[in-house]
């Protein structure tokens, strides 16, 4: 349990640093020699926005953090029983890792300004994320169909609260998602505006994959 807080704490950490690094990074002159051409990287995307992402990030780590420290205390008390987590749960991951993967390739797309990868990227990240949570209901149907309800133990109930809080993250993030591909799929907003939602996205998804492996790592060995 320790490892997992830790390892959270490390990915807070780094994603934290190297945004930090490549804001404030730059020299004045730089700077404005990155705004009279294209950006590329975090250092194109809005200072409100990549404030308000980092914001999301520490927030997001605390309470997840928070939660798992919880998940230790209650696993010390004798009426904890271990539950056996759906196969379904190895598919669900494979498909959020494929997600995360194509949604950086998406990214180097738009930083290059190849247009013609962004639809189907956008596209193909939105269902294989949508696969891993309807995958995740499937596997949520799966346990009450063998008896494993919320109330039959904590370990239970702990895995419904942390799949199911994981999950409501990863809708958040779809709704951003839908809105950039909107403006893909229409031809509507400008290039840099597209580019700077895809990059902060990535980063988000690429956020919730590590908090998902670290979620289900705990899972399985406890």
């Amino acid at each position: 349990m320790t490892i997992a807080l830790g390892f959270l704490a490390i990915i807070l950490a780094t994603l934290l640093g190297w945004l930090l690094k490549q804001t404030f990074n730059a020299a004045p002159w730089e700077m404005e020699t990155v705004s009279a051409t294209a950006h590329h990287g975090p250092l194109g995307a809005d200072k409100s926005k990549l404030i308000a992402l980092l914001t999301l990030l520490a927030v997001v780590s605390s309470f997840f953090a928070l939660i798992l420290s919880a998940y230790s205390l209650r696993m010390e008390l004798g009426d904890w029983v271990p539950m056996t987590e759906p196969q379904l749960l190895w598919t669900n991951t494979v498909m959020l890792i494929i997600a995360s993967g194509v949604f950086q390739w998406t990214r180097n797309a738009a930083v290059h300004g190849q247009q013609g990868r962004l639809k189907p990227g956008l596209l193909i990240t939105g269902a294989l994320t949508l696969g891993f949570v309807l995958g995740q209901f499937v596997a949520w149907q799966q346990l009450q169909n063998s008896g494993q309800f919320v109330s039959s133990n904590p370990a239970n109930a702990f895995f419904y609260f942390l799949t199911g809080a994981h999950a409501v993250h990863i809708l958040g993030g779809l709704f951003v998602w839908a809105r950039a591909t909107q403006k893909v799929v229409l031809g509507t907003g400008d290039a840099d505006s597209i580019r700077r939602s895809i990059e902060l996205c990535t980063i988000y998804w690429h956020f919730l994959l590590l908090v998902w492996l670290v979620l289900f790592g705990l899972l399985l060995s406890t």
